[in-house]
């Protein structure tokens, strides 16, 4: 399988940058898969996981989460909000999130706005646990 040229940008740096077999990550579309000679592309990225299959087959995962992906005339960028390998989430802390989440959902009252933050709160900490503890 021929491979393309991959980076991946967040506010912090760059998160890789190199040569791959194929990107998957979640768009506000769905799920989608780049590869070699993918024709050009531009789309917001959701919340997920990734999965990056390097030259020698090898799979690494990370939790990314919004931010915009592009496939311009054979190279890839993902500018990510936010974008952490499996390997360094602290999934200790994914949990503490959870439970903190939850504990906004369950009061009585709050506010429409108060209750938005806590869903995607919610969701964040449920995508950054499942890609830690694969």
């Amino acid at each position: 399988m021929a491979s393309f040229p991959l980076k991946i940008l967040t506010p912090d740096g760059i998160a890789f940058d190199g040569k791959v077999k194929s990107l998957s990550c979640r768009t506000i579309c769905g799920q989608v898969e780049l590869m070699a000679r993918h024709i050009d592309y531009c789309t917001a990225v959701g919340m997920g996981e990734a999965h990056i299959t390097s030259e020698d087959g090898t799979i690494c995962r990370a939790a990314c989460m919004g931010g915009m992906l592009s496939m311009i005339g054979g190279q890839c960028r993902l500018l990510a909000t936010t974008f952490e390998w499996a390997d360094s989430i602290d999934r200790e802390r994914a949990e503490r999130s959870k439970a903190r989440a939850e504990a906004v959902l369950a009061q009585k009252g709050i506010d429409k706005h108060e209750l938005e933050l806590a869903e995607a709160r919610l969701k964040r900490a449920l995508v950054r646990s499942s890609v830690a503890s694969r």
